[in-house]
């Protein structure tokens, strides 16, 4: 009955963790999508998502010194979570960037058409399924401002028959009319939707065929092709031809995207903070049994997935019948969840007693290790292929929703909710409650190749997905790929860190993970979905992963094998490790602690089996 003894003292810890993880839970899968839905396109939240996590390296293991060297690390903590609730609800009242709904007119013997091609998001299949149900009496006028080369009038004036809007118009640079159509003439082919007109109306100049001939006088006509700004008496039709017509190159230029780029900074800044030194004072607590840090840890699991299956429910239940989603409610529900994170963070009995007196120099010599510096390489490794799921997923999600059949679309943010809540329920929950044991039974190193394995499987059965309600199985797998590498990443910079560096290292393990390999991640992920689609992103991300894979196990392989040919158990000119550094796997040269690979592993050992 001893072991089913509750805590009281890490309950605090145990409520931070759930309630700051619900409160992300809402914001942080949506906000790629949330950015889309203001205008921006891959390139630029890719780009923007490759700055995030460079300042957020920046930002951990700076202020985990600065809270490691005043002892000061429950007060920034608590500061920066207050940081990242104002900062993202700011995001809320960012307007969209400004749109218009652009369409081809193509004019050709007697068939006239409209033409649209999204540049970015993919058009809604059930909205022009819905649409094309209504009967055949139903009809569209879309009125259109179109621009006019000088040969155009030639057409428009002797064979459209409207010499009167000729008589007022004829020396325009443009020429309007309605276009006449019926709702069921509405086709989508090859992620195109065509509308074909029947008339058009020039008002008092009267109503024309829109007939263009193949020949003008004695020569071959050119073909009537422009351009038309348009918009239609049906708000739905509306809603599929607007978009943005910012390019990539000018959204520099807009002050939507400097509030957006600046609030998402202070947020991630924000997170980075609160996790980092939350993580140091979570392994201070549990003092020397690090291992049992998954058990603390899996409650963020439990707060993200309840919240994010709620998220995603309450936005597409206050989106119904609107053109784009709604995503207020989710601003609110973290605005409350941090707020009362904080009130909870009060609460812990968290006293700093470990000092460093040169934070630097003891940081930099664990770098001595090879075992080190593989380990770093490693966490970068992880965070290219989690900067994919973490940021285009659901972008991934999106657009096969909208291909498959329009079906999925109105309830796209509860898959994508579902989605999440299988993430942390089936997958992190029960391998955070199990990592400690994992650990134990395999080792830190060999989890790291498990994680990398995790990850090149889920890549692959992403790159397979037509039916995106497929996606719900392969997010179990989320237990290796996340629960178990950040178990194990955690676990394993808390037994490196020289003592009163705790913060610090977990700020600067986070900050390689985050800023070198998510943002090199996110700027690869965001290029390669722009360039050749999301399957062949996840398919080739997959690949890589195997092969890192083999490199990790051949490298961990060929180091072990010349550690036991040449490796020295002491260093030279050691004294023996005694008081509390005896079997801790440190060798105290002139009073310094040294990490070596041999009783790096030692330490590692002595630690697991407590």
């Amino acid at each position: 009955m001893e072991n089913l003894k509750i805590n009281r003292r890490l309950l605090p810890l145990k409520s931070h963790y759930f309630l700051f993880n619900a409160g992300t839970a809402p914001i942080v899968p949506f906000m790629p999508t949330f950015a889309r839905q203001l205008g921006f396109s891959t390139v630029v939240v890719g780009t923007v998502y490759t700055v995030l996590p460079i300042v957020g390296m920046l930002a951990k293991p700076t202020f985990g010194a600065i809270a490691d060297r005043f002892q000061r690390q429950k007060l920034l903590f608590i500061l920066f979570l207050i940081l990242t609730a104002v900062s993202f609800f700011a995001i809320m009242f960012i307007p969209p960037i400004p749109a218009d709904a652009t369409v081809e007119f193509h004019c050709n013997g007697g068939a006239t058409d409209l033409k649209h091609c999204p540049k970015d998001t993919p058009l809604d299949a059930k909205v022009i399924q819905e649409l094309q149900s209504e009967g055949e009496n139903s009809i569209l006028r879309c009125d259109l401002q179109c621009t006019a080369d000088a040969w155009m009038w030639e057409v428009i004036c002797g064979h459209w028959n409207v010499t009167q809007y000729c008589r007022d118009h004829e020396n325009d640079f443009e020429f309007s009319l309605t276009a006449v159509t019926k709702i069921r003439d509405l086709r989508l082919i090859e992620e195109c939707l065509f509308i074909s007109i029947v008339e058009g109306d020039f008002g008092p100049g009267g109503l024309s065929n829109l007939f263009c001939p193949s020949h003008v006088g004695n020569t071959s006509a050119r073909s009537f092709k422009t351009t038309c700004r348009s918009h239609c008496n049906r708000d739905e039709v509306n809603g599929l031809l607007t978009e943005t017509s910012i390019e990539n190159q000018a959204v520099s230029g807009l002050y939507q995207f400097w509030l957006l780029f600046m609030f998402l900074v202070a947020s991630w800044v924000g997170m980075a903070v609160v996790v980092s030194v939350g993580d140091a004072i979570c392994f201070e607590m549990l003092d020397d049994k690090p291992h049992l840090y998954g058990n603390q840890r899996l409650w963020g699991a439990v707060g993200w997935g309840t919240f994010s299956i709620i998220a995603g429910v309450l936005v597409d239940k206050f989106s119904d019948g609107q053109a784009t989603k709604d995503y207020s409610v989710v601003f609110y529900m973290m605005l409350i969840l941090l707020t009362l994170d904080m009130v909870v963070s009060t609460k812990l009995q968290h006293t700093q007693t470990k000092l460093s007196t040169n934070i630097i120099r003891d940081v930099g010599a664990i770098f001595a290790s090879v075992r080190i510096v593989i380990f770093f390489l490693w966490c970068v490794a992880v965070g290219l292929c989690t900067a994919l799921v973490w940021n285009f997923l659901f972008w991934h999600l999106e657009d096969l929703a909208s291909a498959h059949d329009g079906n999925h679309v109105e309830w796209i943010k509860t898959l994508q909710g579902l989605a999440m809540g299988i993430q942390c329920f089936g997958g992190e929950l029960p391998f955070f409650f199990l990592s400690g044991w994992i650990l134990k039974k395999i080792g830190h190193v060999h989890a790291m190749s498990l994680v990398l394995l995790g990850f090149g499987v889920r890549f692959l059965l992403y790159s397979t997905l037509t039916n995106p309600w497929w996606v719900l199985p392969i997010e179990l797998l989320n237990g290796i790929t996340f629960g178990i590498f950040y178990s194990t990443m955690a676990s394993y910079a808390s037994i490196v860190a020289p003592p009163g560096t705790e913060a610090t290292l977990q700020g600067l393990v986070g900050a390689v993970f985050e800023g070198v390999g998510v943002s090199m991640g996110s700027l690869i992920a965001g290029i390669s979905f722009d360039k050749i689609g999301g399957s062949l992103t996840f398919r080739w991300f997959g690949l890589g992963a195997l092969v890192l894979l083999v490199v990790h196990v051949v490298v961990r392989r060929l180091h072990e094998r010349y550690t036991m040919k040449f490796g020295k158990s002491t260093p030279r000119n050691s004294t023996c490790p005694s008081g509390n550094h005896a079997n801790s796997g440190e060798d105290l040269t002139n009073g310094l602690p040294t990490v070596t690979d041999e009783n790096l592993q030692l330490k590692e050992k002595n630690l697991l089996s407590e």
